[in-house]
């Protein structure tokens, strides 16, 4: 095989992984479709996709990291959750990832939820904080998906052109 088919071959791995990063809390998404995008690029010389692109890329990507971070904050900060329900929603989150898809949904909600009991709030107050903490990662999701497939889309019309 062809040293480059293999560049190929990593470059749409890495495109591959971060996608499923996107909605998988436990990879970083859309950095590793960016690096698999810039391997790409770096494996045909540059030819097909240049440093214009590959900016443009990558402030897609950062963009994509602080929509990540600010949506979760944003989400719990306005229920007004305490730090333990913070941790216990990234606890919920990487503990859900073991039971499935149900895992993934009920885990960030359930660790936040545990995280404010913990803190010593009521069980009102407690639910009202975990599903403000998952509206928020539902729509860092949402919106990290959007990036996703607008970093695919010039992506892929900067090589056809």
């Amino acid at each position: 095989m062809e040293i480059q088919a293999l560049y190929y071959t990593l470059a749409l791995v890495l495109i591959l992984v971060g996608l499923a990063g996107v909605v998988l809390p436990a990879l970083p998404g859309l950095p590793l479709v960016f690096a698999g995008m810039v391997l790409a690029a770096w494996a045909g010389d540059f030819q097909r996709i240049g440093g214009a692109v590959l900016a443009v890329l990558g402030v897609l990507t950062l963009l994509s990291v602080a929509v990540d971070f600010l949506a979760s904050v944003a989400g719990a900060r306005r229920v007004g959750a305490s730090g333990k329900a913070l941790l216990g929603a990234a606890v919920g989150t990487v503990v859900g990832l073991f039971f499935g898809l149900i895992g993934l949904f009920a885990g960030p909600f359930v660790g936040a939820l545990a995280g404010e009991l913990w803190h010593g709030r009521q069980l009102g107050q407690a639910t009202r904080v975990g599903l403000g903490t998952w509206i928020g990662i539902v729509i860092g999701v949402v919106l990290k998906l959007g990036l996703a497939f607008a970093m695919l889309g010039l992506f892929v019309l900067a090589w056809f052109l």
